[in-house]
């Protein structure tokens, strides 16, 4: 297995290391010692699958406020997405910033999300499947988004006219989440 860096402090593509034949292929996509050697977390409570009917869905980008936060392990069994990942991190270096990489049933590449991290994608292929594997249980209170087209991150999305759903389509833009985040704080201390 390979482990490369992103741009984004923290997260990571994952290539998995692939032996053909004949019959097709072997490929280990987790290991829980190459994990833990590369700094990763090694424990996942929660294994969800995602299939995705149409090329041009978009997901995200959603995230878990704290302290529910959560990693991600994201792979794509079936078809193509891109998947984008915004760090909502303040101090960290790529605050506010956003990356991309394609995934697919082809390339065999997981990318790592660290907690903190906005995390979305939009298939590119119709029958899409997604993996993910998450370090935490998933606490419906604590779900938040981005907006997915907010002219701050502007996000050259791969597909016109995506196929979202109505939660998608109604999440605050990351100044307005960034604001709020900052009134929470200063009523906390209050």
């Amino acid at each position: 297995m390979n482990f490369l860096e992103t741009p984004i402090p923290g997260a990571m593509v994952i290539e998995a290391d692939r032996y053909e034949d004949d019959r097709g292929f072997f490929a280990r996509v987790y290991c829980e010692q190459a994990f833990r050697l590369a700094g990763l977390p090694v424990i996942w409570p929660q294994s969800s699958s995602v299939w995705n009917r149409r090329k041009g869905t978009l997901r995200g980008l959603h995230f878990q406020d704290a302290p529910h936060q959560e990693a991600k392990l994201v792979r794509c069994a079936v078809g193509r997405i891109f998947d984008v990942i915004v760090d909502l991190r303040p101090g960290s270096p790529t605050y506010r910033k956003w990356w991309g990489v394609e995934l697919s049933r082809e390339n065999m590449r997981t990318l790592f999300v660290p907690m903190g991290l906005a995390h979305g994608y939009q298939t590119l292929a119709d029958d899409t499947e997604i993996h993910y594997m998450i370090s935490a249980l998933h606490v419906p209170g604590a779900a938040r988004g981005i907006r997915w087209d907010d002219p701050e991150l502007g996000i050259p999305w791969p597909q016109e006219n995506p196929v979202l759903s109505e939660r998608d389509r109604i999440w605050p833009d990351l100044g307005t989440w960034h604001a709020g985040k900052l009134r929470a704080k200063e009523e906390h201390h209050d």
